[in-house]
C-alpha cells in the first residue's frame, strides 16, 4: 500500500490527457478494500482470528437481524406451500390422461386456424374456415369430479335408465359446478391477495434489508482488515493506516443506522398480515360456498337414497 501511495502521487503531477486519474486511484482503493475484506472473511471462516479481534456489531442491530431472518423465512416457507394455487391442475387426478381426440381436436384446430390466417393473399390453397374452437377443460378437482359424474348420469340415461341413481348422479354434477366455479374464483384471489403481494414483499423491503446487512458485513471486515493492517504497518504508514481505520468505523457505524432502519421498516410493514388475512378470507369463502352447494344437493340425494331403499325393502318383504 506505501509503494502504491507513492505511485498515485507521482500520477498525480503528470498530464496524461483525458485519462481521470481519480477514477482510477478510487478503483484502486475499492480493489484494495475488497482484496483485504475477502482475506479478512477466509481467516475468519478458517478460525485464524480472535474472537475478540472482531468487531462486536451493536446488539440492537443483532436482535433486529434475528427477528428479519424469521419474517423472511416465514415468508419463504408459506410461499413454498401457497405457490400451487398458481397451477390450476395442483388438486387433479393424476391417473386422469387426456384422451386422443381432446388432443387432436386441439391440434387440428390450431393447424387450419394458422394455415387460413397465413396462406390468404397466396397462390395456394386456403382451408375452409376452421371449425368453433374446441371447449377448454379445467382440469381440477371439482371440474373432474362434475365431467365424471355428468358423463354417468348421461349415460344411465341413453340406457334407459330413468332410476334414481341417474337423477342423484345429476344432481351432484351441478351441485359440484357451482363448487367448480368458487375454485376458479378462490385461486384467482388468492393469486392477487396474497401470493403478488407476499412475493413483492420478499423481493423488495425484505431484499433491500438483506443487501444493507451484507453492505455491514463487508464494512465490518473492510474495518477488522484496517485494523490489521495498522497492527503490522511501519513507522512511517501508521498515520495513513490509523485514518483508513477511522474511516472505516465511520462507514461501519453509518451502514449499522442504515441497515437497522431498513431492518425496523420491514418489521413494522402491516402488509404480510393483510396478505395472509386475505389468503384466509379467500379460503373461507370457497369452503363456505362449497359447504352450502353440498349441502343443498347432499340434502336431495340423501331423500333419493331413503326412498329407493324403502323401495327395496318392500320389494323383499314380498
Amino acid at each position: 500500500m506505501e509503494n502504491w501511495t507513492k505511485i498515485q502521487s507521482s500520477l498525480g503531477s503528470i498530464n496524461f490527457g483525458a485519462v481521470d486519474f481519480t477514477q482510477v486511484t478510487q478503483a484502486g482503493t475499492r480493489l484494495s478494500k475488497g482484496f483485504n475484506s475477502s482475506v479478512q472473511a477466509t481467516r475468519e471462516r478458517l478460525g485464524q482470528v480472535a474472537p475478540d479481534e472482531i468487531t462486536e456489531l451493536p446488539q440492537e442491530y443483532k436482535d433486529l437481524e434475528a427477528r428479519v431472518d424469521a419474517l423472511r423465512g416465514a415468508h419463504l416457507s408459506l410461499l413454498k406451500i401457497t405457490k400451487v394455487y398458481e397451477a390450476e391442475t395442483y388438486d387433479y387426478p393424476t391417473q386422469i390422461q387426456e384422451s386422443l381426440s381432446e388432443i387432436s381436436t386441439s391440434i387440428g384446430y390450431n393447424i387450419t386456424s394458422f394455415a387460413a390466417t397465413n396462406l390468404k393473399g397466396t397462390n395456394l390453397p386456403v382451408p375452409t374456415s376452421p371449425p368453433e374452437p374446441p371447449v377448454h377443460q379445467h382440469k381440477t378437482l371439482p371440474h373432474a369430479l362434475v365431467r365424471s359424474a355428468g358423463s354417468a348420469a348421461q349415460e344411465l340415461h341413453a340406457a334407459g335408465e330413468q332410476d334414481r341413481l341417474g337423477r342423484a348422479l345429476a344432481l351432484y354434477a351441478s351441485g359440484w359446478e357451482k363448487i367448480a366455479e368458487a375454485r376458479l374464483e378462490q385461486d384467482s384471489t388468492i393469486q392477487q391477495g396474497f401470493l403478488q403481494p407476499w412475493q413483492t414483499t420478499l423481493n423488495t423491503s425484505l431484499a433491500v434489508a438483506m443487501k444493507a446487512r451484507q453492505a455491514v458485513r463487508v464494512s465490518r471486515l473492510e474495518l477488522d482488515a484496517a485494523k490489521q493492517s495498522l497492527k503490522n504497518a511501519s513507522a512511517a504508514r501508521q498515520e495513513q493506516a490509523r485514518l483508513e481505520v477511522e474511516n472505516a468505523e465511520d462507514d461501519l457505524v453509518q451502514k449499522t443506522e442504515v441497515a437497522i432502519t431498513l431492518m425496523k421498516t420491514v418489521l413494522e410493514n402491516p402488509e404480510p398480515i393483510k396478505n395472509l388475512n386475505e389468503l384466509a378470507k379467500a379460503q373461507l369463502t370457497f369452503f363456505s360456498n362449497a359447504t352450502e352447494a353440498l349441502s343443498t344437493f347432499q340434502g336431495e340425494i340423501e331423500e333419493l337414497s331413503v326412498a329407493a331403499e324403502g323401495e327395496y325393502r318392500k320389494s323383499r318383504d314380498h
